[in-house]
């Protein structure tokens, strides 16, 4: 299980004192609805027995624990986002508690800017850590909308993401999406880097990039 422990009272003392606003603030949806989100990034699986993270007032709030080792949960990174996830084991130990404290920020009222600079302070300070093996993140809901630019949300085809920290595009011959690479790397040179490896739905046949 993800520590809850992600705000330091330096934080909360940072936010409490600051003169800034948040930017926008995500709307979690009624609990059913925002539970079914979170489970269509699952394959069939492991659905049954994945944990579930539920959006609230106050950050992500676990709903069910985990029977597996997967965690499924409705990021929005930034505004217009909806970005339903499926993390294994590794990832629920890791970059889950990325997403959690994201979710605390911004719930708190907290500015873009102070959540980059908390985000950044917890990768330094080791309080967020890089996965330590190959493992995979889910993203099969046909509902994504995911971020391409700090201003830019588009919708994105059902895919699957590989931990892969510190990789960049140049490493595996990929390019942005829609480039003509079969896979690419988002988040490039950072902990948190992704190969983004598209699926097909069953209508489609194989992936078409």
């Amino acid at each position: 299980m993800p520590n809850p422990l992600y705000l330091t009272l330096f934080t909360a003392m940072l936010l409490s004192a600051s003169s800034a606003s948040a930017d926008w603030m995500p709307q979690p949806l009624e609990g059913a609805l925002e539970r079914a989100a979170a489970l269509e990034a699952c394959p069939a699986a492991v659905r049954d027995r994945v944990g579930i993270y539920l959006l609230t007032s106050r950050g992500y709030e676990l709903d069910r624990p985990s029977g597996n080792g997967f965690h499924a949960i409705v990021e929005r990174s930034q505004r217009d986002a909806f970005e339903p996830q499926c993390l294994d084991a590794e990832g629920s130990a890791t970059l889950l508690d990325r997403m959690l404290l994201r979710g605390r920020l911004q719930m708190s009222g907290a500015s873009s800017d102070e959540i980059a600079r908390e985000i950044g302070r917890a990768w330094d300070e080791g309080r967020l850590r890089a996965p330590g093996r190959t493992g995979i993140n889910y993203m099969l809901s046909s509902r994504n909308r995911v971020p391409v630019g700090p201003d830019t949300v588009i919708p994105y085809r059902p895919h699957v993401m590989f931990y892969a920290p510190y990789l960049r595009n140049e490493d595996v011959g990929g390019g942005p999406a829609g480039a003509g690479s079969p896979v690419f790397v988002i988040n490039e040179g950072e902990p948190s880097a992704y190969v983004i490896v598209p699926v097909a739905t069953e209508s489609e046949g194989p992936a078409q990039h």
